[in-house]
């Protein structure tokens, strides 16, 4: 899963891990959860309105390192209440509640011990970023939704003003981004620098109103925009463009590991532990790695073998990369191709799934201002109260690094089969607290999306040998990623040997090589997440064909893999030995 959805994602294991309960929960342990499901909605009014409470939507969070720090007393608070409960009471749907808003807790208190909410921007991506999007994501259908968006824009100029602050307290206490990384931010500030408020993203909903918007009140909320364009959001893009370029760039550090950072070792070992949701050490996922990485490279050189060319792995390589058939010519192309992908699988999806989503999703651009530094694709999740879809996001403005053949398996991962299915499954689990709908365990998340990959030959894809080659440079590419991000943070790797690391095994552009190692930099940890989670789904799902045999029903494992939502890898283990043993019964 890429970046809007983890954004979102890391938020809702951070300041709240709580739930509302469904109505029949009732006792303690419902009053736990709700009351840090509302604190959560409260401190994060982004997120309340994504949820679907519009109670806030008027306003911005607050981001200072105090309020985030009072995050830490709530956990606490939480934990405390928790402990006062006795889990051996609880029906064995809570106790999984339990276990989890137990751990969420325990997590958030951890993380921000290290305090890299001090680096709140990378090159991919943050608040700068994400504002100009907000009229995607808020109700804008009457004069009242009108007036609080222009209230959030009015807000943006001391939101921007916090972020600043904690990064000043970043640059002095030793908290900022590599020098290497910092080479496109400046780019995504000053694309909303302008001089015209007509040519801001943000001014985009003052351009058509709703028909039952009188026209009076259309010309007094488009004056009201431009003035808050121009008067606060211009200005604050301005202040964070002259604190970047004269003091955050400067700062940058010239070690590319986390373990550069004041507790790094400490803190990377944390980020290992809560992307895999396993006790695995750094020196253990690299070796399953490199063992990775060999397999797969083998399984690409038989399918290099059966398209009849003649050359080595590199000269295939290039082949690839150069030759015109696997690439679009424009950007309303390449969307079509995808579009034209994704309905082919969704018409296959019922040979292996019992239940599908009654939500969409949609298919958009990436917006230009972020392509740059953006990957090939990501997804953003559908809003709680069912009325904007989800979203897979693709990107156009590089073309060459879009080839046709690396087109199904992306579909598969970041739609349907893989993060849209799974995500919009979870938010219809109607008894489900809501922490555990908008909870998220990478390992689980992505794992999940890296298997939907594996999916494709039984869903009727990957029908000529470039197109399954596609797919094994996915795979390889996950591989890689424990080798690489393992070599970054805790063996030293200088940037060139990931990169030439990347190079001579992922039949992939240069330009996405070099992306994607930046954001391993940035990220420490998260890419882990893909292989250990599909190992670990694949290994289950072996384990229940040989003890079921012709028993085995690929729907129901599916069912069982899906009906808790995101979970870690443990329970899914407990999960699937419970179905295979009542099935055995």
């Amino acid at each position: 899963m890429k970046l809007k959805i983890v954004l979102l994602c890391v938020f809702c294991v951070g300041i709240f891990s709580g739930g509302c309960f469904a109505p029949d929960r009732k006792g303690e342990l419902g009053k736990i959860f709700a009351d840090s499901w509302e604190y959560g909605l409260v401190n994060n009014p982004l997120f309340a309105t994504h949820f679907g409470d519009q109670r806030f939507n008027d306003k911005l969070p607050e981001e200072t390192e105090a309020k985030l720090l009072e995050g830490v007393a709530f956990n606490r608070q939480c934990l405390k209440r928790l402990g006062e409960i006795d889990r051996s009471k609880l029906s064995e749907a809570d106790k999984i509640n339990y276990d989890i808003f137990k751990r969420n807790n325990e997590k958030s208190i951890e993380w921000r011990k290290f305090r890299t909410y001090l680096m709140p921007i990378s090159q991919m991506g943050g608040f700068h970023t994400d504002f100009p999007q907000l009229h995607e994501r808020t109700p804008l259908n009457n004069v009242s939704d009108y007036e609080n968006y222009i209230a959030r824009l009015k807000a943006f100029r001391k939101y921007t003003r916090q972020h600043i602050e904690l990064m000043r307290t970043g640059i002095a206490d030793g908290f900022v981004l590599p020098s290497v990384v910092m080479g496109t931010i400046e780019d995504s500030v000053a694309a909303h620098i302008v001089d015209d408020p007509a040519e801001s993203l943000l001014y985009e909903p003052f351009k058509s109103f709703p028909a039952d918007i009188i026209a009076a009140e259309q010309k007094r909320l488009s004056m009201e925009g431009k003035d808050a364009v121009m008067k606060f959001v211009v200005p604050a893009y301005r202040e964070f463009l002259e604190f970047v370029n004269k003091e955050y760039i400067p700062a940058g550090r010239d070690d590319i590991s986390i373990t550069a950072l004041p507790e790094g070792k400490e803190y990377y070992e944390y980020c290992v532990r809560y992307h895999t949701s396993d006790d695995m050490t750094a020196e253990k996922i690299h070796e399953i790695g490199l063992s990775e990485v060999k397999r797969i490279r083998a399984e690409m050189v038989e399918v290099i073998d059966s398209t009849g060319f003649e050359g080595s792995f590199a000269e295939f390589n290039e082949f690839l990369k150069t030759d015109e058939q696997f690439y679009c010519d424009s950007g309303e192309e390449l969307l079509k191709e995808v579009s034209y992908i994704a309905k082919r699988i969704d018409s296959q999806l019922p040979k292996l799934f019992n239940k599908l989503p009654r939500m969409p999703f949609g298919i958009k651009e990436v917006p230009d201002y972020m392509s740059a530094k953006s990957p090939a694709a990501y997804y953003w999740r559908p809003t709680g109260d069912g009325v904007i879809p989800g979203y897979y996001y693709i990107n156009t403005s590089d073309l060459k690094g879009s080839p046709l053949y690396e087109m199904e398996p992306l579909c598969l991962h970041e739609a349907m089969p893989g993060h849209h299915l799974q995500i919009a499954l979870q938010m219809e689990l109607d008894e489900m607290p809501h922490f555990r709908k908008y909870s998220w365990f990478t390992a689980y998340g992505e794992g999940w999306a890296l298997y939907a990959e594996s999916l494709g030959k039984e869903l009727g894809m990957y029908e000529d040998p470039y197109r399954d080659f596609g797919r094994l440079i996915f795979e390889m590419w996950r591989a890689c990623r424990l080798v690489v991000d393992t070599g970054i943070h805790s063996k030293g790797w200088t940037r060139q040997q990931a990169i030439d690391f990347m190079k001579e095994n992922a039949a992939t552009s240069d330009n996405n090589v070099e992306i994607e190692i930046d954001r391993y930099i940035v990220w420490p940890g998260q890419a882990l997440a893909y292989k250990i989670g599909e190992l670990k789904i694949k290994s289950l799902r072996q384990k229940a064909k040989a003890k079921l045999g012709e028993n085995f029903d690929i729907r129901q494992f599916h069912d069982v893999v899906l009906g808790n939502g995101i979970i870690p890898l443990n329970v899914l283990e407990a999960n699937v030995d419970e179905w295979i043993n009542a099935q055995t019964r």
